[in-house]
Formats: C-alpha cells, sequence, structure tokens
C-alpha cells in the first residue's frame, strides 16, 4: 500500500476535528492474498489478489462516525472527512497532537514471503498432504485441504500522534479427512497456522496435516460411544486453549465488560479461578497466529494480565472500552478490514503452565476421561455456561489412557470449571483458529498446559455405570 504521507493525514485528521470531537483516525490496509482449495483429488479454487482500502472515524462523546472505501486519493478523502465532520454539532476544532512515527517491533521475522513462492508449489502442498492421508489407512476415502497466504500492510494515524505502520504475514495450510467402515462415516481435521513465510512448511512439511487429520478420523472408526454423567475430565496440552478462549477470553473483553454482559463484569480484584490459575492474553509471541506489533489502533502488542493465582486482573480493551471504564488500553483494538470498526478481541490467549508432571496428572485418575482435541461449541456469556464438542478423546482406567470415544460433549460453567482445577501441568500445547464477534472474524491462537477437572458433565449417548 503506497501509505500517505505525514502532511496529507494531519490535513485529513485535521478536516474530521473540524467542527469538534475527541478523537479522530485514518486506518489504511492491503491485502495481497491467495487462496487454494483441493476436494477430494479435485483442485476446487485458486484465487489470488489484491484487496486495498481506507477508513475515516471520528468519535465525538459516544457518538462514532465511520466511512470506509477504496478510493485512497487524498482529495477524496479530504471530502469524506469534511462530510463526516458536519455531524458534529460544534463550533470549535477538536486537538490534534503532532503526528510522529512510532518504530513498530517485528514480533514475527518471515523468511520467505509467499509472494516469492510459484503458484505451482503452492498447489503441491495441497496435493502433498492428500496424498499422505490417502496413505495413512484404507479406511481413508475422502480428504479436503486449503492454503492461505495474507500479507497485511497496515497503517494507522490518529489526533493522539500515532502515524504507524506495519506489515503482516499469515500462512496456513488445513486438513480434513473422512475414514468409512461400513455404515460408519468419522471426520478428523488439523491445521497449521502462524504468522510465518513459506518457510513454515520447512518446520511442518505438509504430510503433518494429512496423516495427523487421517489418524484423528481412523481413531473414531474404532471408538466407542461415550458415557454420559460426571466425571473426572482432564484436558491434555493437545487438545489447545479452546476452553480458555471460549469459556473464559471473551468474558474478559472490555466491550462485554462495559455493558454488564459477562459475569466477569465487575469482578476486578475478585477469585474467579482456582489459585493455580494464571491467565495472560500476549500478542508478542514470535510467528504465532494472534502476534502483532501493534494493534489496529495503533497501540503497541503486549502481554496482558488477565488472572493471577486466580485472582482478576484485567480486562482486554481497544481505546474505546479503556476510556470509558478508566482504564489503560491494552493494544487488543483489532477488526476485520478497513470495512469495520475496531472492537476488544484476544490475540494468543494462554493459561499459563503449573509444576505437575503431566504423566502424574494422569496417573492420579483411577476413572475418567482424557481429551486430545476440542471442537466447536457455545458459551453464554452473561452466565458462562458452556458446552463444547470433543473431537479426540480416551477413557481413563486405573491412571493410563484406555479405548477411544467418540460423540462427547463437555457441559459446564466457565468460572465454576476454572475455580475446580486441582492439577495444572508443567506442559503447553497450542492450538490456532479464526475467532468470530459482531461479524468480524480475526486470527487468534490459545494454549493452555494439561489441566485436570475433577468433576464435570460429560454428555455422551451411554448411561455411565452405577
Amino acid at each position: 500500500m503506497k501509505w500517505m504521507d505525514e502532511a496529507s493525514a494531519g490535513a485529513i485528521l485535521k478536516a474530521l476535528l473540524s467542527r469538534g470531537g475527541d478523537f479522530a483516525e485514518i486506518y489504511g490496509q492491503t491485502n495481497q492474498y491467495t487462496r487454494i482449495a483441493l476436494d477430494d483429488g479435485k483442485l476446487e479454487e485458486i484465487v489470488s489478489g489484491e484487496d486495498a482500502g481506507i477508513s475515516l472515524r471520528l468519535v465525538s462523546e459516544d457518538r462514532t462516525f465511520f466511512y470506509s472505501g477504496n478510493d485512497l486519493a487524498p482529495e477524496t478523502l479530504l471530502r469524506e472527512a469534511r462530510r463526516l465532520a458536519e455531524a458534529v454539532e460544534g463550533s470549535t476544532p477538536g486537538r490534534m497532537a503532532v503526528l510522529k512515527k512510532h518504530d513498530i517491533p517485528v514480533v514475527s521475522p518471515v523468511s520467505v514471503l509467499p509472494e516469492s513462492v510459484p503458484m505451482g508449489r503452492k498447489v503441491e502442498l495441497v496435493r502433498r498432504a492428500e496424498k499422505a492421508a490417502r496413505s495413512a489407512g484404507e479406511t481413508i476415502s475422502q480428504f479436503s485441504a486449503s492454503y492461505g497466504d495474507s500479507v497485511l500492510d497496515i497503517g494507522v494515524a490518529n489526533s493522539e500522534g500515532a502515524f504507524s505502520r506495519e506489515t503482516r504475514v499469515y500462512t496456513t495450510l488445513f486438513g480434513s479427512a473422512i475414514a468409512r467402515r461400513g455404515d460408519q462415516i468419522r471426520t478428523g481435521y488439523h491445521s497449521l497456522a502462524e504468522t510465518r513465510g513459506f518457510e513454515l512448511f520447512d518446520q511442518h512439511p505438509p504430510e503433518e496435516v494429512g496423516r495427523e487429520a487421517a489418524r484423528i478420523a481412523m481413531v473414531q472408526l474404532d471408538a466407542k460411544p461415550a458415557p454420559a454423567g460426571t466425571f473426572t475430565v482432564v484436558l491434555s496440552s493437545k487438545a489447545g486453549g479452546t476452553m480458555v478462549h471460549e469459556a473464559c477470553g471473551h468474558g474478559l473483553e472490555g466491550d462485554f465488560a462495559e455493558k454488564s454482559l459477562s459475569i466477569y463484569a465487575g469482578k476486578l480484584g475478585q477469585q474467579v479461578a482456582s489459585s493455580l490459575i494464571t491467565v495472560v492474553d500476549d500478542g508478542t509471541l514470535p510467528n504465532k497466529r494472534g502476534s502483532t506489533g501493534m494493534d489496529d489502533e495503533g497501540m503497541p502488542s503486549s502481554r496482558v494480565l488477565l488472572i493471577e493465582n486466580g485472582i482478576l486482573k484485567s480486562y482486554l480493551h481497544s481505546r474505546r472500552t479503556a476510556t470509558k471504564l478508566g482504564h489503560a488500553p491494552t493494544g487488543n483494538g483489532r477488526r476485520e478490514s478497513y470495512r469495520h470498526l475496531p472492537i476488544p478481541r484476544m490475540r494468543n490467549t494462554i493459561i499459563l503452565p503449573g509444576a505437575s508432571d503431566p504423566a502424574e496428572i494422569l496417573a492420579g485418575v483411577a476413572e475418567g476421561i482424557f481429551v486430545c482435541q476440542m471442537g466447536g461449541g457455545e458459551v453464554d456469556i452473561a452466565s458462562g455456561n458452556f458446552i463444547f464438542n470433543v473431537g479426540e478423546a480416551y477413557m481413563i482406567r486405573g491412571g493410563k489412557i484406555a479405548e477411544p470415544i467418540r460423540d462427547a460433549t463437555l457441559i459446564g460453567n466457565g468460572p465454576e470449571v476454572l475455580s475446580s482445577i486441582d492439577a495444572v501441568g508443567s506442559d503447553l500445547g497450542f492450538g490456532v483458529g479464526t475467532c468470530g464477534k459482531d461479524g468480524q472474524r480475526v486470527p487468534v491462537a490459545d494454549a493452555q498446559p494439561t489441566l485436570r477437572i475433577p468433576r464435570i458433565v460429560v454428555g455422551g449417548t451411554v448411561a455411565a455405570a452405577e
């Protein structure tokens, strides 16, 4: 993106604030992308292109005025800035600081830019993943894969003096395998996704995606229906941090806290989890999917301590929610694109490792359920109640992993479950995803160590033995 110079940005911001207002902002973005989709041996989609646009934002008390478009010409933006300013019924210009360039640290080094890689090599990735999946076993009847890369060039200028720019590189490979035996049809999936260039596949060959997706699908063919009842559950670090993201993280986003829509609203300083639990949201971890040098409002990324030894310490804030609640911004103002307003979002949300040996945690369970992969689910942020599907799980018998089970769900309440955890492992495993909220999707990661939940309701199809 040909980002504007300071003089042009200053003129546009002054036009926005010409009749008053508390805050004005210019956000520009160029996205160079590639998408490849393969389904059962056929290439269904190969798309590459570029999308560029810019937005203007004017905040006056509780009102926000917004414009977005693809015309990047300064004269167009000046015209739209004046039009937005007309919505403010004032005559005294708003305050504006001198624009100053900020050096944004490179959080995620990139060795091989996706644009330097021929399309043929990218197509080869999905075909290699498929070959590995089909070679994993004769029961694999179908495989689909998708590759994506994105180079985002972001520019932010605002009336508080920010004039910042950052390039972000995302690379992903996703695979989904279907295993079939008679009438039984089971699905497994696996994905790689980081803020890294094409060198991602030097460390993680595409065969890894195919084999893992196929393995999970085939395990499900041999799995028995999950029992229903209340069990001790050990969440493996392999399960990633779906639970902390969904059952805890969203409730700590500042807009929900501001509107008292979260069960965590008004509980700063209170015990909301076991004393073994410490949770952070960290946008500074190299190459993790939620990492950036700055947020989408030009604030530096940081490591936010959310829960420390079970005590609620902070929420995640955009500029607006931080101002509203009188808290310091945390650098969590994120948006899907220039077409959207920034809102508080997670980045890399993590339950930090504890002191227990993961093997000893498992050995301490006479009978229970060992969860290796979480699926989707639903959370009521106001009450904290959740239900999650389980992608891969096993029975625990005599402290050891026993037979695989299928079609299990975990049903509980976020604060109650976090408060009940009685063992936290010394390991740590990451999961990746794309988080949806208010119609916006942003890349995230989450992580957790091995956790033991003494009692949680498991939804299954077989009554548990008395």
